[in-house]
């Protein structure tokens, strides 16, 4: 009698196994492609988006102090308040516009008052202030939408009927520059700073879905965009007028750049791109509810306990099927 071989054997367990089912996928088969479709039955998809949910709450974090610091830069200079009055651009000093004839320092500058000067005028967003620096500031001009500091002009307003000073051509030739670079520059912070209070409530969504975070990449871009190209600006802007400024010889006229509001600017700048950076990762990363839903992503591990049960009811030993060689006993043999 010929021994089966190996060959048949198999050919006959696959045939029986065609009969049986008849065409019909197996049961692992179906439960392999159940378990794609559909989550397990006992998973929190709260625990499981919470690392997602975590790094969205950190954006919005980002995005709530941007908003903050962009605030503090939009109202700089408004006013006379304590905060608000430190917070400029550039400040332009006329301290020693006229010298001062053998070091009497009180004379120059009462020179200067007469005829209209102030110690100081430094610009904000909206308007500029001036005073002294022996009284600080004792007024600011009202608000304006669009408002560019053109210096030449403000000058020759304060000073008295007749009287006139010579600006070197320098200054005046940067005045075009510096009236489209407030523009913009007025322009890109308000805009900025409504995307990033907006942000703070549509950007929750990407929780639900991943395909919302390729709007809200866009959307947070834009922001982040235009607030650093604002700050850019701002902060190019103050230089240049600061270096043409100072760099006359013969002017007897001082600037300097507004520390406080450079912070505000770059601090809001900063937390926006990395708003915007979260958003960007999560494009791609993190599970979101209908990554769970339809078992595209697993999530966090803590959210699936009947795994890690399993895991541990099972021994090393029984996990693996090990093969025991030699040869099958018949039934006489056994007994």
């Amino acid at each position: 009698m010929a021994l089966p071989t190996l060959r048949s054997l198999a050919a006959r367990r696959q045939a029986k196994k065609e009969e049986s089912d008849g065409g019909v996928p197996s049961q692992a088969d179906s439960e392999k492609s159940q378990r794609i479709l559909s989550p397990p039955r006992s998973v929190d998809i709260r625990a499981a988006t919470a690392t997602r949910r975590n790094a969205i709450f950190i954006a919005c974090a980002f995005f709530w102090v941007s908003v903050i610091f962009l605030i503090l830069t939009i109202i700089g200079n408004i006013n006379n308040d304590p905060v608000i009055r430190r917070t400029y651009f550039y400040k332009l000093d006329l301290t020693n516009i006229i010298p001062a004839s053998a070091g009497d320092i009180t004379l120059a500058s009462s020179l200067a008052r007469s005829l209209g000067l102030h110690d100081f005028y430094q610009v904000g967003l909206w308007n500029f202030c001036e005073g002294y620096n022996s009284e600080g500031i004792t007024h600011c001009s009202t608000p304006r939408s669009l408002y560019w500091f053109n210096p030449v002009q403000v000058l020759l307003n304060e000073l008295l009927s007749g009287a006139t000073i010579a600006l070197p051509a320098e200054i005046t030739s940067i005045l075009n520059l510096i009236r489209i670079a407030s523009h913009v520059m007025f322009g890109f912070f308000l805009t900025g700073i409504c995307m990033n209070f907006v942000s703070i409530f549509i950007t929750p969504i990407v929780l639900y879905s991943r395909w919302w975070s390729l709007p809200i990449v866009i959307w947070t871009f834009i922001a982040a965009l235009l607030t650093v190209a604002a700050t850019i600006i701002a902060t190019v802007m103050a230089l240049i007028f600061k270096n043409v400024v100072t760099g006359q010889p013969g002017l007897n006229i001082g600037a300097s750049v507004g520390t406080v509001m450079f912070a505000f600017m770059w601090l809001s700048a900063s937390c926006t791109i990395l708003g915007f950076a979260i958003h960007l990762c999560l494009s791609c990363c993190g599970a979101s509810r209908r990554d769970i839903r339809t078992g595209r992503k697993k999530g966090n591990k803590a959210a699936y306990p009947h795994e890690v049960t399993e895991k541990k009811d099972h021994p090393i030993g029984k996990m693996f099927k090990i093969p025991k060689f030699g040869r099958r006993k018949n039934a006489a043999e056994a007994v």
